[in-house]
């Protein structure tokens, strides 16, 4: 009797580990869900141009005279025109060395005969500079944006010039919504993804000046910029210490 007892019980035992061991196994084979990863400085938005096989607009200037030998001048725009969403965008621009003398910024559009803005710019200090433009754009009209150094003011074949193009554009209803719920990190390359350089290039910048040590900012800068092929801007990026 004993030993049917014991016979009962471990045909019991084994027919509950059957059961069991399914789902055991099942267990062990569920992967894990997925877990989006935050951002990081190997990151970088990915400027997507609005108009695929745009002519290019923007000219890069390097010294040719010996005053200001081995100077770079560069506005940071696409290589075609570029977006901003703002009346009053924040251009930015870079300068390889300091100057004396001031720099000589224009805004024109199509139709104007004389410069719409004609002002000085400090170029004191090397680096990345930012202009904040006190003139409002008018919306899907094209505006040229220059910025020279003028070695000679009766000579001004001799100047080292730099310009891009802009064009002030209301965002589309689906990247408004994606901007309402996007975190500040995450703004540039929302605008980034749809075309918005300038207000990529602004966000990103307004984040480097709130936080000068950050340099995962400063890299997902340099990235940008050499996207368009601002490479000596993005060198910049690279190695400058706050």
């Amino acid at each position: 009797m004993n030993a049917i007892h014991s016979n009962l019980l471990i045909g019991l035992a084994l027919a509950l580990s059957m059961v069991a061991m399914p789902a055991i196994i099942q267990a062990q084979s569920t992967p894990p869900a997925a877990v989006t990863p935050p951002l990081t400085a190997t990151q970088a938005p990915v400027y997507k141009p609005p108009m695929l096989g745009a002519p290019a607009t923007r000219v890069g200037g390097a010294s040719r005279g010996t005053q200001d030998s081995g100077l770079i001048l560069s506005v940071l725009a696409p290589e075609s025109t570029g977006l901003t969403s703002r009346a009053q965008p924040t251009l930015y621009w870079y300068i390889s060395k300091a100057l004396s003398a001031p720099l000589e910024f224009t805004l024109n559009d199509d139709h104007s005969i004389k410069p719409l803005i004609e002002i000085k710019v400090n170029a004191s200090q090397p680096g990345i500079h930012a202009l904040r433009l006190n003139y409002p754009l008018k919306p899907e009209v094209e505006y040229q944006w220059s910025l020279a150094a003028v070695a000679d003011p009766d000579q001004r074949a001799g100047d080292t010039l730099a310009s891009g193009t802009i064009k002030q554009l209301q965002p589309s209803a689906p990247l408004t919504a994606q901007l309402k719920q996007a975190s500040l990190r995450e703004q540039p390359f929302r605008y980034a993804q749809e075309g918005f350089w300038y207000d990529a290039i602004a966000t990103l910048s307004e984040q480097i000046d709130a936080h000068p040590a950050d340099r995962g900012l400063r890299e997902q800068r340099a990235a940008l910029l050499e996207q368009e092929g601002l490479k000596t801007a993005a060198a910049y990026d690279r190695e400058v210490r706050p």
